[in-house]
């Protein structure tokens, strides 16, 4: 979906997020959070990745263009993006590949060399190769083997062969996922952030449906996230 905002857009961080409000829903009360997926300055517009699986992103996945909607962005803070010219990998698994595009984008302007590694079950649920493919070199797993290697985004090549050669690990995707790879980073002592894909309903930290155990104690994901460096939260221990 892209969206054409009546203000200039200000700065987005890659991993910033977007309320929006779904008023056609009659079973949908709260606002659905979604990554921002990719930005045009030259458009002003915002592009955001929907799948429609309950009744809310159903309805959106529905919109007509010329419609009017109510969004709340950019919200939360973004991926932190390295100062000196770095390997970087970025790791997305379902839905959870939508904020990587942007950061894709932000990390290969500034010279990074940039992997992106991508999970899903099966081709069919592969959106947007061409996209990704820009900005680095792009990596697959799929769970049925039906494209790129067989299994799980853990079981590529690229963690038993050559994690030690990367400075930074970014990644976003279901939890166990996410912990995953987190693991992985840790015990190679690699830097990495997830960003964490709880309930946000408000956004800006007053309904309190988003809050998870840090370091730090509860923290508000929609405020303090969605992205977390992995030494923040309580995975590890």
């Amino acid at each position: 979906m892209i969206l054409q905002s009546e203000n200039k857009l200000r700065d987005i961080q890659p991993g910033q997020f977007a309320n929006i409000l779904v008023d056609k829903s009659q079973s949908t009360f709260l606002r659905r959070p979604f990554s921002i997926h990719f930005v045009d300055y030259a458009k002003n517009t915002i592009h955001i990745l929907i799948k429609g699986i309950g009744a809310g992103t159903k309805c959106l996945s529905q919109s007509q263009p010329g419609e009017n909607l109510s969004v709340i962005f950019p919200l939360g803070n973004g991926f932190t993006i390295p100062v000196q010219p770095s390997k970087v990998l970025l790791v997305g698994g379902g839905c959870g590949i939508a904020p990587l595009l942007l950061l894709a984008q932000t990390l290969n302007n500034k010279n990074h060399q940039v992997h992106i590694l991508l999970g899903a079950r099966s081709k069919d649920d592969l959106v947007e190769l061409d996209a990704y493919q820009k900005f680095g070199t792009l990596h697959i797993t799929t769970e049925d083997g039906s494209y790129g290697e067989k299994g799980f985004v853990t079981h590529h090549h690229l963690f038993a062969d050559s994690l030690n050669s990367f400075d930074y690990i970014f990644t976003c995707g279901p939890e166990p996922m996410m912990k995953a790879v987190a693991a992985q980073a840790a015990k190679n002592n690699i830097q990495c952030e997830v960003s964490l894909e709880n309930t946000m309903a408000c956004g800006f930290g007053v309904c309190l449906c988003c809050v998870t155990e840090t370091t730090e104690g509860n923290q508000c994901v929609c405020t303090e996230g969605p992205v977390f460096n992995i030494k923040r939260l309580k995975w590890q221990n």
